[in-house]
C-alpha cells in the first residue's frame, strides 16, 4: 500500500480533502484531479468510509496495482508507442517509399502514434479520476483533532 498521513481540512459527502506534507515525487505527479499544491504541502481528495471529520489526522492509501496501472497508462503507453510507431514506419518506408527517408517516416509514424495514445491516456485519466478504485481512501483515524462532538 501507498501510505500518507495527513489532516482532514474539507469534507464533502463521501470524500474528504486531506492536508499532506509536499514530497519530492509530487512535482512530476499527474493525478491533477485527486492532488493540488496548496502553500505548505499537497491536498489530496480521498474517499472517507471511516467519516472522519475536518481537524482530524487520517492515514490514507492508494492500492500500488491501481497506482501502477495509471502510471503505466499515462506513461508506458505513449512510449511504447512511440518506440512501435518508429519500428513500423522504418519498415513501410523501406517497403512502400524507396525515394524517401525512411528514418523521416519512422520520425513522423512513431510521434504520430505517440500523440494519439497520449490523447487516449489523457481521456483514460480524466475517466480513472471518477472510478473509486484508482482514488485513494481514508483508511483509519489516528488523531481526533481539535474538533469535540
Amino acid at each position: 500500500m501507498i501510505e500518507e498521513t495527513g489532516v482532514v481540512t474539507v469534507t464533502e459527502g463521501i470524500t474528504a480533502r486531506v492536508k499532506v506534507q509536499k514530497r519530492g515525487s509530487c512535482d512530476g505527479c499527474s493525478a491533477t484531479g485527486t492532488c493540488e499544491t496548496t502553500d505548505d504541502g499537497m491536498e489530496i481528495k480521498a474517499l472517507n468510509p471511516v467519516q472522519a471529520r475536518a481537524g482530524q489526522t487520517v492515514r490514507v492509501s492508494i492500492k500500488p496495482q491501481s497506482y501502477l496501472k495509471g502510471t503505466m497508462m499515462i506513461y508506458g503507453l505513449p512510449m511504447t508507442a512511440l518506440i512501435a510507431g518508429a519500428i513500423i514506419g522504418k519498415n513501410i518506408g523501406e517497403k512502400y517509399f524507396s525515394g524517401l527517408d525512411s528514418d523521416m517516416i519512422a520520425a513522423i509514424a512513431g510521434f504520430a502514434l505517440l500523440v494519439i495514445t497520449f490523447l487516449f491516456a489523457k481521456n483514460w485519466s480524466r475517466k480513472a479520476e471518477t472510478m473509486t478504485e484508482y482514488q485513494p481512501v481514508i483508511d483509519e483515524i489516528l488523531d481526533g483533532g481539535t474538533d469535540a462532538d
